[in-house]
């Protein structure tokens, strides 16, 4: 690994040798490794909370060091920082030690920079073993000092017989798999009140296999929160991770909070995610002898979750048993057939339940048979009705339960077999009567159970343990569903009769309205084009809020109202229980509205067009033609609808575009180079920033960052600048202009003040920061449109820093410092 200088290179250039690695499948499958991304190691050091004047951090597992390199530089830079790091890097993998090492190194001089003592311990050693010596009752052993532990620990199952298991044992840990052993040992080592965050998989919340390690955190912590991403492909997504993972923080000792917070993010770089106050109680039920950890994410998932309770039986109770398909299919290759014959039993694997129904037999790559013999013989069970369920949902599924009804009249055979990845519901061994294994179906193919299935499991799987978990209506209340299923339900049909035979709930009382709702708008994003990174439950909000469409709202009474951020949100939070953190209204602005402005899909401040786009009186409203079509949604005329209106958006793409690029300010930065600023805010006072500030006070300079009102930047000259040793993120707290001076070796920082704050002295130390590892001498300027704005802010200006005002072009006020215009801190 090349020499490093900050941590921000450093997290890149630890990301790129993590790409170079690739997965390793062999490592993976040895060791249960799998790197932690630069962007998901960020996010997990922001989620450090306690202060520290000495922060002695374990990382296990260290891997690349990413995430240690990601606690220096979000220690480094609060606003309390520590005086001391000291870290203990373990890693088991030799081959990984000299990239290990030079992270450590690169953030010695990192700390150094910000005057914080930092020490370093590599530890090449398995840290179970590495841990219990730790642990071990020795007279020279010292207590240990931790008070902080970051991980993601590997995944690998733990055999009950291994050295590993009876390592673990000696301090009364009893686990399944290695990562929740690495999480006790990392409670163990830490001090009272030292502070753990760790991802892993959410497997941990539930099922018999993981009840001691329940206990274990659940005694010797105080969860603090969980954060949770709504897709299982997005924490570890270059790594092809298929795996729902939990980020969990937790104090060790202490009282446990009566409330915590559920955190939910469509992936770790998602700068918006929903936060949701939740009691503990609600969490881990007291009576629960289990301590089940339910994680429920938003309100209305609370009241899908709070129907469920109501139901007490239980498949035991109402006579049933599931068990797991019996044919291993590896372990009876010999016996299997591509095609039936009267020599073979029908097999049927999870591809013969195709939408709700037995396809079988079936061309492909499964087999469709197995033969019948007294070797296969206890492989079979009598041809009769079972409701059979995946135990793994295919990626293309929004289901996690898919459950198929199966009728002995689908095959003509005496018996029947199935493959290891299907369970199926049956009487002792035999078959069920018609109208229950109806009723069970489609009560299991309802939207409110999958939906309170997904946030009681935390596999990817379906097992038999889980489903004898799982409550259910009582037997007159299947037996009545069942005689009123017909073929071919849509979804929606199954939702709305479970709702009312089940649950005695109307449409408007039904907490899977809500998801239906979001679903359809995130259809309609998808039917309408918008790129993928806009197919995301936010903007689905966001066009609901714009189309007033509430979760009992028919889509042919969708309005078009005059729209603002702070509204759409409240919007979010009162309707469809969706709760963002007021400082993401900017997310809102810039990831989706202006998204949806660009696509013509959305109007800006139409009722007064020259109103600034970040004015806190801003508005959007749906475009006419979108909203017309939006309303036939559902009807018998919305393919033509939608086929004539994809046809034409073209040409209004092409007009609403035409009609922003008129409102744009126009500044000429070179010869033939001219720039387009959104019109309004602070981009008015940008403009003369860059035609009567530069050339009165840098006409030899080239400009190499501008801001946007509109979007978030103009200009980005990353290279040029990074050959002046800036290295700077776009989602940072930059500047509005930076300009540099290549004749006297300045880098211009300008603030332009119009809402937001002048350089003052944390606006000056943040840019200290940020351009630390600058070449050249830094210039630090606050503009203002008049003095009246200046009056406002005299008393918060930073020494050493410029003031320029637009309304007296040819004066600049200087704060302080023994020369005029120019660099301090020892530059020229």
């Amino acid at each position: 690994m090349a020499s490093l200088t900050s941590t921000q290179q450093l997290l890149e250039q630890v990301d790129l040798v993590r790409l170079r690695l690739g997965a390793n499948a062999a490592r993976r499958s040895t060791l249960g490794q799998v790197f932690t991304p630069a962007p998901l190691a960020r996010l997990m050091a922001g989620l450090i909370a306690m202060p520290h004047q000495a922060v002695h951090l374990i990382d296990p597992g260290a891997g690349l060091g990413t995430l240690t390199a990601a606690a220096v530089e979000a220690l480094c830079q609060r606003t309390d920082p520590p005086e001391t790091i000291s870290v203990t890097a373990c890693e088991i993998d030799a081959a990984l030690t000299p990239y290990l090492a030079a992270t450590l190194a690169a953030c010695a001089t990192y700390c150094k920079q910000f005057g914080i003592a930092f020490e370093a311990k590599l530890v090449v050693d398995d840290f179970l073993h590495f841990a219990t010596q730790q642990l071990a009752p020795m007279f020279d052993q010292p207590e240990s000092h931790f008070n902080l532990a970051l991980l993601n620990p590997p995944y690998r199952k733990i055999q009950t017989t291994s050295h590993e298991r009876r390592l673990l044992s000696q301090f009364g840990i009893e686990v399944s798999n290695v990562y929740a052993g690495f999480v006790a040992l990392c409670i163990k080592l830490l001090r009272p009140n030292g502070e753990l965050v760790a991802i892993t998989p959410r497997s941990f919340c539930n099922g018999p296999y993981f009840r001691p390690f329940r206990k274990f955190l659940l005694d010797h912590a105080s969860l603090r929160s969980f954060y949770l991403f709504d897709t299982r492909q997005e924490a570890f997504r270059d790594a092809a991770v298929l795996q729902e993972t939990v980020i969990t923080t937790a104090i060790v000792g202490g009282v446990q909070q009566p409330t915590l917070h559920i955190i939910t993010a469509h992936s770790p770089s998602d700068e918006m995610p929903t936060v949701q106050e939740v009691a503990f109680a609600q969490v881990v039920h007291p009576a629960d002898r289990e301590r089940f950890i339910h994680l429920v994410t938003n309100q209305a998932s609370q009241a899908v979750v709070a129907q469920m309770q109501h139901l007490t039986a239980t498949l035991a109770d109402l006579g049933l048993t599931v068990s797991t398909g019996r044919v291993v299919d590896f372990r009876a290759t010999e016996y299997l057939r591509d095609e039936p014959s009267t020599a073979t039993v029908p097999l049927l694997y999870p591809t013969h339940c195709e939408h709700g129904q037995i396809v079988w037999p079936k061309a492909g790559k499964k087999p469709n048979a197995i033969v019948y013999t007294a070797a296969t013989q206890a492989l079979f069970v009598p041809n009769e009705i079972y409701v059979l369920i995946k135990r793994f949902s295919a990626k293309e599924e929004r289901r996690r339960i898919v459950a198929t009804l199966f009728h002995p009249d689908r095959v003509a055979s005496e018996w029947v077999a199935f493959e290891n990845h299907l369970n199926y519901i049956h009487c002792q061994g035999a078959g069920l009567k018609p109208d229950i294994a109806s009723g069970l179906t489609a009560y299991l193919n309802s939207t409110l159970v999958d939906t309170a299935f997904r946030h009681f499991n935390g596999h990817t799987q379906v097992n038999a343990t889980d489903l004898r978990t799982l409550r259910y209506p009582s037997r007159e209340q299947l037996i009545a569903l069942g005689t009123l299923v017909q073929p071919n339900m849509e979804q929606a049909q199954i939702d709305e009769l479970v709702a009312r035979e089940v649950f005695s709930m109307h449409a408007t009382s039904d907490p899977n309205q809500i998801q239906k709702r979001i679903r359809e708008a995130l259809d309609l994003l998808k039917l309408l084009g918008l790129p993928r990174a806009q197919q995301n439950e936010r903007s689905a909000l966001t066009l609901l809020a714009l189309l007033n469409i509430k979760p009992d709202t028919p889509w042919r009474t969708a309005q078009a109202p005059l729209c603002g951020i702070t509204p759409m949100m409240a919007f979010f939070a009162t309707h469809y229980g969706r709760t963002y953190a007021p400082n993401t209204r900017e997310t809102v602005r810039r990831q989706t509205v202006h998204q949806l402005l660009e696509a013509g899909f959305v109007l800006a401040n139409p009722d007064q067009p020259d109103r600034p786009v970040n004015s806190p009186k801003a508005v959007y409203q749906i475009e006419p033609r979108l909203l017309t079509l939006l309303q036939s949604f559902g009807s018998v005329g919305w393919e033509a609808n939608l086929e004539e209106y994809l046809a034409s958006i073209q040409t209004l793409r092409v007009r609403y575009a035409r009609e922003r690029s008129a409102k744009m300010l126009n500044v000429q930065i070179a010869e033939g180079q001219l720039l387009y600023l959104t019109p309004g805010g602070q981009n008015e006072l940008v403009k003369l920033v860059l035609e009567e500030f530069r050339p009165r006070f840098a006409p030899e300079s080239e400009v190499l960052y501008v801001g946007d009102a509109g979007k978030k930047f103009a200009l980005f000259r990353r290279d040029e600048l990074a050959e002046l040793g800036v290295v700077l993120d776009e989602h940072g707290k930059m500047p509005d202009v930076i300009m540099y001076d290549a004749t006297r070796h300045w880098l211009f920082l300008i603030e332009a003040v119009t809402s937001h704050g002048p350089i003052d002295g944390k606006r000056h130390d943040e840019l200290s920061r940020l351009f630390t590892q600058a070449k050249v001498g830094l210039v630090f300027v606050t503009a203002f449109l008049d003095r009246k704005g200046l009056q406002k802010e005299l008393s918060n200006i930073s020494w050493e820093t410029e003031v320029w005002i637009a309304d007296a072009p040819s004066h600049l006020i200087h704060f302080d410092g023994d020369r005029f215009l120019g660099p301090y801190g020892g530059d020229v």
